[in-house]
């Protein structure tokens, strides 16, 4: 004879429920069970209709659905892994493609890519001196920091930049892919879109040069891939403002654990002091980039 009661599914739970790699139970499933289930280690849970349970899944933690919620029964996964979830949670952050003719092929994937995105590069513009950054070269007068006044940045929160001298000036930063959270396996599964920028500038009264390299490197740190273009040239009295350089690295295959991000240059007149290129508003990210 049928059960006329409405249907349910037995969940196990663990007594703490560390199980489910959280610090809180989801919807308090701990609390639902009498002493009698607790001590068998399940929890009879109400079958809930699926747009009801979707709407569930969106105020959860996105991390704790693909990590506790997925693995719970065959009809949260199903859910758990539909395009409509995740297109629903990319519009409630805000996260939208660059190109709405160009869909993602896989909303969860871009999804994370735009909850993780972030600038990789400590102390782009600046703001702490020369905090992580190495000196690779330092000609001249030496690298400086001057402050923003009669040539403005279009971002407006950028106050400061470096700025080279009359020799070769260079400076690098090596990210550890593993400590920003971006393990192997995913690298070289999913070989996300690595973009880089770079915010450069002549003084408008002295001739100088720009350069920049940047590396992907494997766990021996050699290199897989390069972006290393043609140094860029700026002639004496010239009227440039601020120009950025960017470049996305897209299809580098297996194996990248670091990248190296190098720039510089000098001035070409040799004068005293800092009348050499300005960068600032560097940039390394990794997620969806706008399609070419």
């Amino acid at each position: 004879m049928d059960d006329a009661g409405p249907k349910s599914k037995r969940i196990r739970i663990s007594g703490d429920d560390k199980d489910w790699g959280m610090d809180q139970p989801i919807g308090g499933l701990s609390n639902l069970a009498s002493p009698l289930q607790k001590e068998k280690g399940l929890v009879m849970l109400p079958e809930l209709p699926a747009a009801v349970l979707e709407e569930v899944f969106v105020n959860v933690p996105p991390k704790e659905v693909v990590c506790v919620c997925r693995l719970v029964c065959r009809e949260w996964k199903e859910l758990a892994d539909r395009a409509t979830l995740w297109r629903e949670r990319c519009r409630r952050d805000r996260f939208q493609p660059h190109d709405i003719t160009r869909l993602p092929t896989d909303w969860r994937m871009f999804y994370f890519l735009c909850k993780k995105r972030r600038n990789l590069l400590k102390n782009p513009s600046a703001e702490e001196q020369f905090e992580g950054w190495k000196i690779l070269e330092n000609g001249g007068d030496k690298w400086s920091i001057e402050d923003v006044s009669e040539q403005p940045h279009p971002d407006e929160t950028v106050k400061k930049f470096f700025v080279t001298s009359y020799e070769p000036c260079k400076k690098f930063q090596i990210i550890n892919l593993s400590k920003e959270g971006y393990n192997k396996s995913f690298m070289d599964e999913i070989q996300p879109d690595i973009l880089i920028s770079d915010w450069y500038a002549p003084r408008w009264d002295c001739g100088s040069m720009y350069e920049i390299c940047v590396e992907l490197l494997n766990q021996k740190k050699k290199v897989i891939s390069k972006f290393c273009p043609e140094p860029v040239y700026f002639e004496q009295w010239n009227d440039h403002k601020w120009e950025q350089m960017t470049h996305v690295f897209r299809g580098y295959g297996r194996g990248v654990r670091f990248i190296r991000f190098c720039h510089g240059g000098s001035d070409t007149k040799n004068w005293a002091g800092w009348y050499g290129i300005r960068v600032t508003k560097s940039s390394l990210e990794i997620g969806p980039s706008e399609p070419e």
